[in-house]
């Protein structure tokens, strides 16, 4: 730890585990102030499907990133590093420790390790990379990959068609490998002391939870939500009605199942996308694990680090 680094803390983990409770107790003990990192939470009026903080939390706690974007907009990994940046900078003028917490895992891969700054998607030539792979096979695409650019090809495996035809793509656009591009991609906390905390539990204990959290949004009057928000006018196509729980609630306003199995479905999708988030998080670098229960470890873990 370099002592004129500034620090910074990351709680990441699956949705449901707790992680608004872990950040909004550690940052009363340490002076802190609180960063959004929920892709859907940044939306203005979709609150309790995203399950945003309660107003007497942010209150106690200053939040940043909540309720920022128009309904329609979208909102980028990239927009998230940029403002997320400028709030840190901000909270630490202000002499406090920012927090950055929430489930995002792209959003977290933005902020810590930087964008990656190749082409965007070329449709001419992914085309016709993958008419080549159907008729000749992935193997030889691989073998392609491997004389170009053998560190990425051994990083990806000669299975990842993905990211094989992406290598491939990028190559054939810049004429430069993929793993240059990756070494010129630049973190934003470079000249930070970066504390990422990471909460976890047993899968069932997970899931009684998620299932709770899903059994409290519809209580709370999940239904009358998305109804006040198509009523006001709020497109369909808008993206956070393609958040957890959203769509099955619209496939419930339009009788195409019952509300029972839109709850069942909300369930069984919060499941697999904690699963995902666990398997995204557990390749971040430099995460320490802890039970979101064990608070006195989590702070005095937090205290040991910070600068």
């Amino acid at each position: 730890m370099e002592p004129d680094k500034k620090n910074l803390i990351l709680i990441v983990g699956p949705t449901g585990v707790g992680k608004s409770r872990a950040a909004l107790d550690l940052a009363e003990k340490i002076n802190g102030e609180i960063i959004n990192c929920d892709s859907m939470q940044v939306y203005k009026g979709f609150d309790i499907g995203t399950d945003k903080p309660p107003a007497e939390d942010r209150k106690k706690i200053p939040h940043h990133l909540l309720d920022i974007i128009e309904n329609s907009a979208q909102f980028t990994a990239a927009d998230f590093a940029a403002l997320a940046s400028n709030a840190i900078t901000a909270i630490l003028r202000r002499n406090r420790v920012p927090f950055v917490v929430g489930g995002t895992g792209l959003y977290f891969r933005a902020l810590v390790d930087g964008l990656f700054p190749g082409p965007g998607r070329d449709e001419t030539v992914r085309d016709r990379l993958e008419e080549e792979a159907r008729e000749q096979g992935l193997d030889s695409l691989w073998k392609r990959l491997e004389a170009a650019d053998p560190a990425y090809a051994r990083k990806i495996g000669p299975r990842d068609r993905v990211r094989i035809i992406r290598a491939l793509e990028v190559l054939s656009v810049t004429g430069r490998p993929m793993s240059e591009h990756f070494s010129r991609t630049q973190s934003r906390l470079q000249d930070f002391n970066a504390i990422k905390i990471g909460l976890k539990l047993e899968r069932e204990e997970l899931f009684r939870r998620i299932e709770t959290r899903v059994d409290r949004m519809f209580e709370r009057g999940l239904v009358h939500e998305v109804e006040q928000l198509l009523a006001s006018g709020v497109p369909e196509s808008s993206p956070p009605f393609r958040a957890l729980g959203y769509k099955y609630v619209r496939q419930y306003l339009e009788n195409r199942i019952g509300l029972e199995e839109a709850i069942a479905l909300t369930k069984i999708d919060t499941r697999h996308y904690a699963k995902r988030q666990m398997t995204w998080f557990r390749k971040m670098d430099g995460v320490q694990w802890f039970s979101p229960g064990d608070a006195p470890a989590i702070l005095a873990y937090v205290e040991q680090n910070l600068n």
